[in-house]
Formats: structure tokens, C-alpha cells, sequence
């Protein structure tokens, strides 16, 4: 198996892994959100730490503490908060879309605080993707807002570790380890009071909580291992596969609701998303320069 292949099954495992992460987190709705991500964040933080002394990586890749990695801790953490929520409260659907506007947003952001320059087909995909929203938000009566919030915190994310220059793992290390101090005295603080489900509900429930941290860390090592031995558009496209399935759980597994309505903006936004992908290919093999993220 060459180099190319494993990269590309480490990639598809991982967007696969993220597609089930509702099913996950669905089996902990019995404990709050805020709960959850607590867990999360302090049990990311040790397997991260085991993983990076495993690989003895800290060092070559340069750990370091920084303002923007503060943000990213902060936006992150946002993120899954939202997510989980989203999940719990029977919205995966929702979240879906959001994971499918992600790109754009990233270009959206890319063009206001990089200067970054589109092309016709590109600003095209922008306003399509925006046509979808205002529809869906016309057609439900209220803003989508879980499908925003979760594009723009990871949109947000994304432009400051690309200032940080953090890699995935060290960076993830660090954010977590600037959170767990908080993270760690709200579930003593729950502990304290009683009200914590760790330890205090049945053994299952114990494990899933330390499992988040888990599957957080080694998925996100498994991506790394992928992505660099692929092309930049290959994890474009596989990045899809993440919120398709995302949508397909929602929608099959939990009998979420995807109404004509649902069909018009979900479609708005798959075109854009196909057009702007298109359009970068045509550039890479043109050679021309393309802003990656």
C-alpha cells in the first residue's frame, strides 16, 4: 500500500468517525451540554499530552503559548458546545448545513480580513450559498442560527490558527490546556454539589465522557496523518462526506424532519459548494495561485 492510499483511507475513516459523532453524542443527552464539553475539553487535554509524548512531537513543533491561541481555544470550545447542543436538541439536520456553509464562510473571511481575490464562478458560489440561507430563514420564520453559529466559530477558527501557524495536534494540546483550569473547576464544582453525572450516574456514562476526549484527540491525529499525504483538493472534497452524513443520521437514524424547503436551501448550497470546487480545480491546474486554509 503506497503513501497515497493510506493517506487517503486515514482521511475517509476520519470524515466517517466525524459522520457518526451524533450518534455519540445523542447517547449522552441525558447530561447537560455544558457538562459534556467540560469533559471534552479536560479529556482532549490528557490524550492529547499522551499522544504528543508518544510522538515526541511537542517539541519539534515548536509549543507556544499565544493570544490567538486563546481565540482558537475559545471558538473551539464554542463550537462544540453548539454542536452538542444541536445534537441533544433533535437539530442535527440543522447542524449539517452548517458544516456545508463552513467552506464558504472560510472563503467569505479569507476575502474580508486576507484580501483574498475571487473569480466570477467563486463570488457566484457566495451568493448562491447566501440565496439558500435567507430562503430557509424566510420558509421557517427564524434565522438559522445553529447552521451560522457553527460555520463561523470554525470559520473564525480557522483564520486565527492560520495567523497562529499552530499545528492540529500542538495547537489542540494548547488550547485545551488554557481551558482545562475552568473546564476541571466546574465538574469539581458539579461533583461538589451533587449534580455531576462522572462517577455519579452508571459506569457507561463514565466512559463515554472520558471517550470524547478520546475520539477527539485520535481522530484529529488520524486527519493530520491523512491530509499530508494527500492533495489539498482531495480533503476538499472528502470534507463533504462529514456533513452529508451528518445529514443522512439526522434524517434515517433520528426521523429529523427535511421538508421541500429544506431540499431548496440544502440544494442552493451544494451547487455553490460544487461550483466554488470546480472553479479552484480549474486554477490549481492552471496553475494559477490558490489561497489555501
Amino acid at each position: 500500500m503506497n503513501t497515497t492510499t493510506k493517506g487517503f483511507l486515514a482521511a475517509l475513516t476520519t470524515f466517517f468517525l466525524w459522520g457518526f459523532f451524533p450518534v455519540y453524542w445523542k447517547s449522552l443527552r441525558h447530561v447537560p451540554a455544558l457538562e459534556i464539553l467540560a469533559h471534552r475539553i479536560v479529556w482532549s487535554f490528557v490524550f492529547t499530552l499522551l499522544i504528543l509524548l508518544f510522538l515526541r512531537s511537542g517539541k519539534r513543533a515548536g509549543l507556544s503559548f499565544s493570544r490567538e491561541l486563546l481565540a482558537t481555544a475559545l471558538l473551539i470550545s464554542a463550537n462544540w458546545l453548539i454542536y452538542i447542543w444541536a445534537v441533544n436538541a433533535d437539530r442535527i439536520v440543522e447542524a449539517s448545513l452548517g458544516y456545508f456553509i463552513n467552506p464558504l464562510a472560510t472563503v467569505l473571511l479569507g476575502l474580508l480580513f486576507l484580501r483574498e481575490r475571487l473569480d466570477r464562478r467563486q463570488a457566484s458560489a457566495l451568493v448562491l450559498a447566501g440565496l439558500g440561507l435567507i430562503f430557509l430563514t424566510w420558509r421557517l420564520g427564524r434565522m438559522p442560527w445553529v447552521a451560522l453559529l457553527l460555520a463561523f466559530t470554525l470559520a473564525f477558527y480557522g483564520l486565527l490558527r492560520k495567523v497562529a501557524e499552530a499545528d492540529s495536534l500542538p495547537g489542540l494540546f494548547v488550547e485545551t490546556a488554557l481551558l482545562s483550569p475552568f473546564a476541571l473547576a466546574y465538574i469539581f464544582h458539579l461533583a461538589l454539589r451533587s449534580s455531576g453525572a462522572f462517577t455519579l450516574a452508571d459506569p457507561s456514562t463514565d466512559l463515554l465522557l472520558a471517550g470524547g476526549g478520546l475520539i477527539t484527540s485520535t481522530t484529529l491525529l488520524l486527519f493530520v496523518y491523512g491530509a499530508r499525504r494527500l492533495r489539498y483538493s482531495t480533503v476538499g472534497f472528502l470534507q463533504y462526506l462529514l456533513p452529508t452524513m451528518q445529514l443522512m443520521v439526522g434524517v434515517f437514524i433520528y426521523g429529523e424532519p427535511f421538508t421541500p424547503d429544506h431540499a431548496v436551501s440544502f440544494g442552493l448550497v451544494w451547487v455553490a459548494v460544487l461550483l466554488y470546487s470546480w472553479s479552484s480545480i480549474r486554477k490549481r491546474r492552471r496553475g494559477d495561485p490558490v489561497a489555501t486554509n
